[in-house]
């Protein structure tokens, strides 16, 4: 039952703002109860009480998370509906109608995110419209559509496929930093990613072999040149807030490259590959305490446990296998106790507390 303080709702009053009110009284009334049982304990004075009150009736409830995630479910659920209903009605669409109504849907939301672009600048870019946003990175998923379309309908660029790669690769860059989107910047990478690796080896994707030396060392120099590139961004203030993007991707890049090379002896020698995987780990949770980032700490603990475990393994079985099943036990155990104390100071490693607390 509502209390007779509870201010009504006006017919007059814009319907959003009724919302917001009906869902911050449904709130209250929840919280009204717990309020009412600490005032007669003794444990909130009037005055606590009162101010809890208001603050409970009158807070603003944010749903930020929940309007992006329907964004992206959205997008999502409109280009796998796309697909499906192109694929299963093609012979009455017919190609040019498809590839105009892509190209429609495409140059639509491009002109969008551009009419509400901000001004350029190296700094964070405050967003003036979230779906601009969203709408950017739907264009870019229609461009790949339409790109490979082409190609497969028309065989637009033939057997260059270096060139299908480069173009979508370049204008995903150039707008991920004239509209400062990161999202477009990890596609303008994995468009990057696969350019490189089909130029090393262009018969490895049909020859289904990915894993080889020269793919392996062309991965691991992309990765090594993507965190140098996401630390000058950091250091020199280009887009500082894109160092993020650019030392994660980097990161796993080079790390998963060469800890598969490495359980595959694709590359020698063994040791290096060890030094190089502890070097860039040890990196990347130096990276993560400054950047008080959890994900850069788990990153570097897991592939530099990897690395140590399997060198400390390759160099005791020089010594035989009992040397080996006699230490290993040991080993294990010392490196479990070890990986629940640093998930139990996760937190206190990443200096979160400090940081949210200002310190």
């Amino acid at each position: 039952m509502i209390r007779p303080e509870h201010r009504r709702l006006r017919r007059n009053e814009p319907l959003q703002d009724r919302y917001i009110q009906l869902f911050n009284l449904f709130c209250f009334m929840r919280a009204d109860p717990f309020i009412a049982e600490l005032r007669d304990r003794g444990l909130l004075t009037t005055e606590q009480a009162t101010a809890i009150t208001a603050d409970e009736r009158t807070r603003p409830f944010s749903l930020h998370y929940e309007i992006r995630t329907l964004l992206y479910l959205g997008i999502t659920l409109l280009s796998g509906g796309l697909g499906v209903l192109i694929y299963e009605h093609l012979d009455q669409i017919g190609h040019g109608v498809v590839v105009a109504v892509v190209a429609l849907l495409m140059t639509a939301c491009f002109a969008y995110a551009a009419r509400h672009r901000q001004s350029f600048s190296w700094t964070l870019v405050p967003g003036s419209s979230l779906l601009a946003d969203y709408l950017l990175l739907l264009g870019c998923l229609l461009f790949l559509v339409l790109e490979g379309y082409l190609q497969a309908q028309y065989e637009l660029f033939g057997t260059r496929y270096g060139l299908a790669l480069a173009l979508p690769a370049v204008l995903f860059f150039l707008l991920a930093y004239r509209f400062d989107h990161r999202g477009v910047l990890s596609m303008a990478i994995t468009a990057l990613a696969a350019w490189v690796g089909l130029n090393t080896q262009p018969l490895a994707v049909f020859e289904n072999n990915f894993l080889t030396g020269s793919v392996s060392r062309a991965a691991i120099a992309l990765g090594a040149l993507l965190l140098l590139v996401g630390w000058l961004s950091e250091t020199r203030h280009r887009k500082a807030h894109f160092a993020y993007t650019y030392i994660l991707l980097g990161g796993n890049l080079l790390l998963g490259a060469a800890t598969a090379a490495l359980f595959n002896e694709v590359l020698n020698p063994k040791a290096l590959l060890v030094l190089l995987i502890l070097a860039v780990s040890a990196g990347l949770f130096w990276y993560g305490r400054r950047a008080h980032s959890h994900l850069f700490l788990l990153l570097g603990a897991a592939y530099g446990y990897v690395a140590f475990t399997y060198g400390l393994g390759w160099l005791l079985s020089e010594f035989g296998l009992d040397v080996v099943f006699s230490l290993g036990l040991y080993y294990f155990v010392a490196s479990t106790a070890a990986a629940v104390w640093f998930l139990t100071h996760l937190k206190r490693l990443a200096g979160t507390d400090a940081h949210e607390q200002g310190l």
